[in-house]
């Protein structure tokens, strides 16, 4: 058994700053290769549309298809994948398909409802709240397939109202994963088709013959996908930007060495480049915990993976208190940080930024993945800072409601008249000035 060489951090050495620093650093800049590739593709997708896509399908996926229907999987193709799969699959799916529906619905109540009021002269002001026509889900599908991607695109959705969602899932030599298709059954997205990468961007974003153009595209991918959604944003909506996955724990002690070890693990199998944290002020803790990683680590199927993250980005800090680990907390703005202490809640009210808190030794951060409930499409690199997980807001936009009533208009039209003079805008000035009684001709 090798030991895995996790960084070991101390917040009271003199060099604590700047190795802290080194942890943190991740370049977000694409490859320069990769962004000339991207433009490429898009463009030749918005010039030929289906025939570009159906190539460079062929191209990256090799996948033999001489038309769009080769590539678009039927609801009966769908619904045959749910019937195939296993029946602790299937039961697996529907229940968090129904927990993710009941957490959005719940968010809908909250924040997702048109409102008005009429104030002392008659004036109605309000918000009317509505859903996007169309949106798009990625889901990958290259190393890795993600039903749970499914889920958390597609009922939010839903929930928000969208009339039509379009799903594209790249299928690598023409393997379709069973588990994927039979989410998108049980999401009840709209139409599939089996086309990835910057193509398939490009055919959401811009339409073709046969993929209709949407509204906001949603949904992980690798570096060509973030790559071209950037680039159509402003054609379309995204949801964000994604760096590697990350796990932040914070821990008083006293939950079982182990399980934090495979709580970090949890997120380091993702890829290298994703990143695990652990914050405690008990350095005997912090020994056990890395005594169960080198335990542990063998046993793993991706442990090659898990050792490069961990090493590489992975760090063990100790720190004076938990109050100070959560102020580190506050800085890293994680994805997914867990309070893995005996009195979670003591220590919640002082966690500001974090994509999803998840509180106490129970909650481990894969229940919230899966099945918890809330959505698991969270900000990275720090973005926690400004930014929410996807949620049934991101289906929605606000037009704001305006009605001022005549007496209104004599108290408003004062105003703006004034302003606008102010800014040199005479029409503007003018056409408040025409509502007031005492300017009318």
């Amino acid at each position: 058994m090798t030991a895995v060489a996790v960084r070991h951090l101390d917040t009271s050495a003199a060099d604590f700053e700047a190795e802290f620093q080194r942890v943190l650093h991740w370049s977000a800049e694409t490859d320069h290769a990769i962004e000339e590739r991207v433009a490429a593709i898009l463009a030749d997708v918005q010039a030929r549309g289906d025939a570009a896509v159906i190539e460079y399908t062929q191209r990256f996926d090799g996948v033999a298809a001489d038309s769009m229907a080769a590539l678009e999987l039927t609801r009966e193709e769908l619904k045959a994948a749910f019937d195939a799969i296993t029946p602790a699959q299937r039961s697996a799916l529907e229940a968090a398909a129904k927990r993710v529906r009941a957490y959005h619905e719940r968010q809908l109540q909250a924040c997702g409802l048109s409102w008005s009021y009429r104030d002392e002269d008659g004036t109605l002001l309000g918000q009317k709240v509505t859903p996007l026509d169309r949106v798009g889900i990625y889901v990958p599908g290259g190393k890795a397939a993600y039903p749970s991607s499914v889920l958390m695109n597609a009922i939010p959705a839903h929930v928000a109202g969208v009339g039509e969602i379009i799903m594209v899932v790249p299928t690598p030599r023409g393997e379709k994963n069973a588990l994927v298709l039979a989410a998108a059954y049980v999401a009840g997205v709209s139409r599939a088709f089996t086309i990835g990468g910057a193509q398939a961007v490009g055919a959401l974003a811009y339409g073709t013959a046969t993929v209709p153009r949407v509204d906001k595209i949603t949904g992980p991918g690798n570096a060509y996908v973030a790559s071209a959604k950037r680039r159509v944003f402003g054609q379309v909506g995204i949801d964000m930007i994604a760096g590697p996955s990350e796990i932040l724990v914070l821990a008083d002690g006293t939950t079982p060495p182990d399980w934090v070890a495979m709580d970090l693990f949890s997120q380091a199998e993702h890829d290298e480049l994703a990143q695990s944290i652990l914050l405690c002020p008990d350095a005997g803790y912090i020994a056990q915990v890395q005594a169960q990683i080198d335990r542990l680590i063998d046993g793993m199927p991706r442990r090659d993976v898990i050792r490069a993250s961990l090493e590489g980005r992975g760090a063990l800090i100790l720190t004076k208190d938990m109050d100070e680990a959560c102020a580190i907390s506050n800085r890293i703005a994680p994805e997914h940080l867990e309070v893995s202490s005996r009195d979670a809640h003591r220590w919640e009210p002082l966690l500001r930024h974090a994509g999803a808190i998840f509180l106490g030794a129970f909650t481990s951060e894969s229940l919230g993945d899966y099945c918890a409930g809330p959505n698991h499409v969270l900000p990275t690199s720090g973005t926690a800072r400004f930014s929410s997980p996807l949620g049934v807001y991101d289906f929605q936009k606000r037009s704001s409601l305006i009605e001022v009533s005549e007496a209104g208009a004599q108290t408003l039209g004062v105003i703006a008249a004034e302003l606008a003079y102010g800014e040199g805008l005479q029409a503007h000035a003018q056409a408040a000035e025409f509502r007031l009684k005492d300017r009318r001709p």
